[in-house]
């Protein structure tokens, strides 16, 4: 995928990124266990289903393991400004619109362009939170558009 729209000095109105933090749990502790969750072909992934992502595994994972227990990191961020061109509907619509004629579009969102492979979110955590750790990325995988898949990085001699 090209890059067509990143530049944000050339663009007028930017709009927001929802997602609200990429860092959570315990930042300072260092865990035995690390999964990721990985992309399984090219995508472009929301800022808004990046969030929704984040909420539903963070929440699982602090009732689970604790404020203490995981390290939970968003590894990707959305550079991408995505552009729509609003199609009027209605009586007479066809008399104040141009179609396709100069359809540039204006910003609506930004998206996180992902490879093949490349991991999303990781989680560290030890061997007692594992299951859960998996399942919260398992959630996770469902907000997004792609099919996942979960990779252990670190520690897999542990869970065998």
């Amino acid at each position: 995928m090209v890059r067509a729209y990143t530049r944000r000095e050339y663009i007028r109105k930017i709009p927001g990124v929802k997602i609200v933090q990429y860092d959570m749990g315990n930042l300072s502790g260092s865990f035995p266990l690390s999964l990721s969750l990985a992309v399984k072909a090219p995508a472009q992934i929301t800022h808004n289903a990046l969030e929704a992502a984040r909420i539903a595994s963070n929440r699982y994972m602090q009732r689970k393991a604790g404020r203490m227990g995981y390290h939970l990191k968003i590894r990707v961020y959305p550079h991408h400004i995505i552009r729509e061109n609003p199609m009027a509907t209605g009586a007479g619509a066809d008399r104040v619109q141009d179609g396709m004629r100069k359809a540039f579009g204006k910003p609506v969102s930004s998206v996180a362009l992902v490879k093949k492979n490349q991991r999303i979110m990781t989680i560290e955590t030890n061997k007692r939170n594992f299951k859960d750790a998996k399942e919260a990325l398992r959630r996770a995988a469902m907000k997004f558009p792609v099919p996942c898949k979960i990779i252990i990085d670190r520690g897999e001699e542990l869970i065998k």
